[in-house]
């Protein structure tokens, strides 16, 4: 390896326009017309990203593994290879209408640090390591994260492997037929820490004008199917005031669930994203109302504090109104705070290269909120304009690309070390 013009290592940079240049290359693999992707897992096209990746990985001296559920780890060694590698990344795998970013930042300045590393001769005690985790999305196949749920053994690779798409081809299936079914026991693959760079999927930091997202967790998330149960009846012969409408408190609850999330801030979230009205006929008085609710907030305990809250409003609502409700939670994921070691070192880094930042939380789901019950583990934010993400028109400033870059290249070097220093 090269050691000659070593920089100081507080004056590296990533080279930004080879990082914009790569996110570009890797978005025309499954282009839609609107700007957009669409690259589903296990696709032939999520296969034509992966060798893409693979490629630049090896060209940058790296070897790759993959494992039974088709994660893919691409190593930089280190001077001490005994040493568990400090590793980051994200997935390549996208919505039906995604954007270019989503995921596909975070493996992608995962290579451009190793790339600049090699540029500048630089060898870090520990390996680094770049992974790409299969069908983080979860929009073929359920459930979602699943290449790093199954390696934190949140579920099985047997129920991975038999999830199945709306034609009926399994995970398995699949990642044989694209070539991607490896060898290696998912999850026996060593990690000292892990780091994940990702556009912050909302408006809090643009609307903050700050460049750096310093994420301390994600959010714990409850899933409910409410119903409302009334009486059906004519909307004319009836009087307002013998009416069983079940709209009507359905209304009153879901207005709830909003003021549920303002009572318990600044990280309560509350919506109601789907309901069914029944008969949903325009001269019947609805008898019957389903919708979900989707709480969260930053703690276990604050998610129950919220759902004690919200079974509360309704029971007096019933009380009230004689309208039986049943609320029925369907899922949970626990929140998830990370480890205060990679967090600080991301703000350091923020920091030392002048970037503004600021502490935020994730409301959404991420493979490093399953990286954490394994080992110390941060995330690194950069504004997407408008706060739109899931998207075809999803979009980062190009300086902002880098900053989140570079901040996760300070951290990554804190945290795996340099040889000789």
């Amino acid at each position: 390896m090269p050691t000659t013009n070593i920089p100081k290592l507080e004056d590296l940079r990533i080279d930004d326009e080879r990082l914009w240049a790569s996110l570009m290359e890797l978005a025309t693999i499954g282009a839609t017309p609107k700007g957009g992707v669409r690259r589903l897992a296990l696709t032939d096209l999520d296969r034509q990203g992966r060798d893409l990746v693979i490629g630049w990985a090896r060209a940058a001296g790296m070897t790759v593994t993959v494992d039974k559920i088709g994660n893919v780890f691409m190593r930089r060694a280190g001077r001490d290879n005994a040493l568990p590698p400090v590793v980051t990344g994200s997935h390549i795998d996208t919505q039906p209408t995604g954007g270019k970013f989503d995921g596909n930042y975070g493996v992608l300045a995962g290579l451009e640090v190793v790339r600049t590393l090699n540029d500048h001769g630089v060898e870090t005690e520990a390996p680094i390591e770049v992974v790409f985790w299969t069908n983080e999305e979860g929009t073929r196949f359920v459930p979602v994260m699943m290449g790093s749920g199954v390696f934190a053994k949140a579920f099985s690779l047997e129920h991975a492997y038999a999830a199945a798409d709306d034609e009926g081809k399994t995970v398995k299936g699949e990642l044989e037929r694209i070539g991607y079914l490896g060898d290696q026991e998912p999850g026996e693959h060593p990690v000292g820490a892990y780091f994940e760079a990702h556009i912050e999927q909302g408006p809090v930091l643009e609307d903050h004008g700050k460049t750096i997202g310093v994420v301390t967790g994600v959010l714990g998330i409850r899933w409910y199917d409410c119903t409302v149960t009334g009486m059906e009846a004519h909307a004319g012969p009836t009087p307002m005031a013998l009416r069983r409408d079940a709209l009507q408190v359905a209304a009153r609850l879901m207005q709830e669930v909003v003021a549920c999330a303002l009572r318990h801030q600044p990280h309560g979230r509350g919506t109601v994203g789907m309901v069914d009205v029944r008969p949903n006929s325009r001269n019947v008085i609805p008898g019957s109302v389903r919708f979900s609710i989707d709480l969260r907030n930053a703690s276990d305990e604050l998610c129950e504090a919220m759902d004690a809250d919200i079974r509360g409003v309704a029971d007096r609502l019933t009380a009230e109104t004689g309208l039986p409700i049943r609320i029925e939670q369907v899922s949970a994921y626990p929140a998830q705070a990370f480890h205060a070691d990679c967090v600080d070192a991301v703000a350091r880094a923020a920091e030392g290269l002048g970037y503004s930042s600021m502490p935020v939380v994730s409301g959404a789901g991420h493979d490093a909120v399953y990286m954490a019950r394994l080992a110390p583990t941060g995330m690194i934010f950069i504004p997407c304009r408008d706060g739109i993400s899931h998207n075809e028109i999803e979009d980062a400033k190009p300086e902002h690309v880098a900053a989140g870059c570079n901040v996760l290249l300070h951290a990554m070097i804190e945290r795996a070390g340099v040889a000789g220093q």
